[in-house]
C-alpha cells in the first residue's frame, strides 16, 4: 500500500503538524449571571459549578478567566421580580444594577471584551422577549424598547450588543440608534437562528425568566428548519449584524456548517445550559471522562464552522489548554 494515512498519525507531533481544527480559549465566551447588591452567590443546581454571584463574586471569576486566557464574557442579569413590568422599563432605568456592574467591570479590566443581552425577557412581567398584548407578541410595538436598551448598554461600556429576541428587524433598528448616538464601533452579535429549543431550561431556572403564558413558537425557530437559517442570516447581513449565532450548538452542527459556507461575517455557536447540564451529570456519574468530552464537543463546533463560541465549559477549557 503505497497510501498509508495512519503516517500522518505516528506521533504526536506529527498529529500537531496536521491538525485542521485549533481551538483557543480567545475563541471563547463565558457567560456569567449577574445578582444584584452584595446577596451572597448561589449555586444553580441544574448547572453544576455555574453560579449567580454578585458583582465582587464575579469580579474573582473575571481575574481567575483572565488568568487562564479567557477575556470575553457575556453577562446575563437575574432581575428581582419587584423590577418587572409590561415594557421592560428597568432595562434603562439609572440604577439599573446589570449597567452599573458593566461601568465597573469595564473600569477594573479594561482588556475584556464584554457582550450583552438584548430581550425583554429578564425585565418582564409576561417573561417574554417581545411586548404581549392580548396573548399575542408584538413585533414592532418591541423594536424601540430593544434600541433603547442597547443604548443605554453601549452607554454602560458593553464592547458587543446581544440582540436575543429573534424579533423581525430588530437588528437593523439597534444600528440605526447605536449608529445615530456615535456607537458606530460597537458590535451586534445576533442571535440569527435561535431554536425554540428543550435545551434552555436550566438558563430560564437561573434567570427566573420562563414564560408566565403560552411559549416562545412564535419568535424562535422551528427545530425542523435549516434552510430559514439562511433567511434569517441574509437579513441579519443586510441590517448591520458583525457575528451571525447558532443557538443551540451541539444539535445544530449542520446549521452551523450551513451558516458559515454561505456567509463572510464571523459565525458564532451557543453551546448552551442543557448540553453544558448533559455532558457534566455523565461526567458526574462516571460514564464520561470530564477532560477528555468536554474539550472534543468544544472542538466539534469549532470544526462545524464556529469561529466563536459561547460556553460554561470556557473557564475549565482555558485550565486545560494551559498543560498542553
Amino acid at each position: 500500500m503505497r497510501a498509508r494515512p495512519r503516517r500522518n498519525r505516528k506521533n504526536q507531533l506529527i498529529r500537531n503538524m496536521v491538525e485542521e481544527t485549533v481551538l483557543r480559549p480567545t475563541n471563547l465566551i463565558y457567560p456569567l449571571f449577574l445578582l444584584e447588591g452584595d446577596i451572597a452567590k448561589q449555586p444553580i443546581e441544574s448547572l453544576p459549578g455555574i453560579f449567580r454571584m454578585n458583582l465582587n463574586d464575579l469580579c474573582v471569576e473575571v481575574e481567575n478567566s483572565i488568568a487562564v486566557g479567557v477575556s470575553s464574557f457575556v453577562l446575563f442579569p437575574a432581575v428581582p421580580e419587584k423590577y418587572k413590568d409590561k415594557t421592560a422599563t428597568y432595562s434603562v432605568h439609572a440604577d439599573n444594577f446589570y449597567l452599573e456592574a458593566v461601568r465597573q467591570l469595564k473600569q477594573r479590566f479594561p482588556q475584556i471584551v464584554l457582550m450583552s443581552d438584548v430581550a425583554m425577557d429578564p425585565y418582564s412581567s409576561d417573561g417574554h422577549d417581545g411586548y404581549v398584548e392580548n396573548g399575542e407578541i408584538l413585533n414592532d410595538r418591541t423594536l424601540p424598547i430593544l434600541g433603547d436598551m442597547a443604548l443605554a448598554q453601549a452607554q454602560a461600556g458593553f464592547d458587543i450588543i446581544g440582540p436575543s429576541d429573534m424579533m423581525d428587524g430588530r437588528v437593523g433598528y439597534i444600528r440605526d440608534v447605536l449608529d445615530e448616538n456615535n456607537f458606530v464601533n460597537t458590535s451586534i452579535m445576533s442571535y440569527t437562528a435561535k431554536y425554540a429549543s428543550a435545551f434552555y431550561g436550566p438558563f430560564r431556572q437561573a434567570l427566573d425568566s420562563a414564560p408566565k403564558a403560552g411559549d416562545k413558537k412564535t419568535y424562535q425557530m422551528n427545530p425542523a428548519n435549516k434552510r430559514e437559517a439562511l433567511i434569517e442570516a441574509r437579513l441579519d447581513e443586510a441590517e448591520g449584524a458583525d457575528f451571525l449565532m447558532v443557538k443551540p450548538a451541539l444539535c445544530y452542527m449542520d446549521v452551523i456548517h450551513t451558516l458559515k459556507e454561505h456567509s463572510d461575517l464571523p459565525i458564532a455557536a451557543y453551546n448552551v445550559s442543557g448540553e453544558y447540564a448533559m455532558l457534566k451529570a455523565a461526567c458526574e456519574k462516571g460514564w464520561l471522562d470530564y477532560e477528555v468530552a468536554m474539550p472534543e464537543m468544544l472542538l466539534s463546533l469549532k470544526r462545524a464552522g464556529s469561529d466563536v463560541i459561547l460556553t460554561y465549559f470556557a473557564k475549565d477549557f482555558g485550565q486545560l489548554y494551559q498543560q498542553l
